[in-house]
């Protein structure tokens, strides 16, 4: 899918940014002109800066790693939830938990136990509780699968972030910073954008300017696992015509060059003691 056109941009009113009084001085750059109060994004750097993430994070999804989506705003919820499905990666949309990057091994433990639980319901265990206690655990679950279902699968430090409204989510920014995982967001004209390494000056209020944006870069990643899974059915492929033998015909052929050698060897041996 082909990034977003200017007019596309502007249709989905990418542009818009907040009130002059508002704004973060650091996002100057990315402001073509203040109307009625109001800065207006320049949306020919949009463009150009969505496409710089797309190929970015096009890379990153062909070499098989996750990229963390946030946005825990009211407006990208459903967006983002839709569309990290749609790739399979992993998202947060309800609250930040604070320390999920810093203090990954204790989010890992937690989802672990809601793993368990869903094992204590098939293997029979669930039923054997009290009432009382199969309610315990089943709310347990609920508020463990409301806050983490979405990253269950995040078996590792994710390898970027996607983040909409860094003002808003600046913990998880915070944290990815401090490890070095690189940041992508979409950033309004009353945010800073130091702390993030690939910038998309947009709107990031509306639910059609996020999903514009949003849409751009999780079609790159798509194409990008299209290629990893094609590059795989060509590797297995060219590997299946010198599939290596299986250990006991290995033995049985390294046996035969064994006695092959012997007898090569015997009669050299009788020479040379003659």
């Amino acid at each position: 899918m082909a990034n977003p056109t200017f007019d596309q941009l502007l249709e989905a009113g990418c542009h818009f940014g907040h009130l002059k009084r508002k704004w973060n001085p650091a996002m100057a750059p990315y402001i073509f002109m203040e109307r009625n109060g109001i800065h207006i994004i320049d949306l020919y750097k949009t463009a150009a800066k969505i496409e710089e993430a797309a190929a970015a994070l096009k890379s990153i999804a062909k070499s098989g790693k996750k990229v963390l989506f946030v946005a825990t705003k009211k407006q990208a919820k459903q967006t983002i939830e839709d569309l990290a499905k749609s790739i399979n990666m992993p998202y947060v949309i309800e609250r930040w938990p604070g320390g999920m990057l810093t203090n990954f091994p204790t989010i890992r433990k937690a989802v672990k136990k809601m793993t368990a639980i869903d094992k204590m319901t098939t293997d029979g265990t669930f039923d054997n509780l009290s009432k009382r206690e199969r309610l315990q655990v089943s709310r347990q679950r609920a508020k463990l699968e409301k806050t983490l279902g979405s990253i269950a699968d995040l078996n590792r430090l994710p390898s970027a972030l996607f983040v909409v409204d860094v003002l808003k989510e600046h913990i998880a920014v915070a944290e990815a910073n401090r490890l070095g995982i690189p940041v992508f967001a979409m950033v309004d004209t009353n945010s800073d954008p130091t702390n993030v390494d690939f910038v998309i000056p947009a709107n990031d209020d509306a639910s059609k300017s996020i999903e514009t944006v949003v849409g751009a870069v999780v079609a790159a990643m798509a194409e990008g696992l299209e290629e990893r899974k094609a590059e795989k059915v060509d590797t297995a492929a060219a590997g299946e015509g010198e599939a290596p033998a299986p250990k006991r015909e290995r033995r049985r052929v390294r046996k035969v060059e064994v006695e092959a050698e012997a007898e090569t060897e015997a009669p050299a041996a009788e020479e040379a003691a003659e």
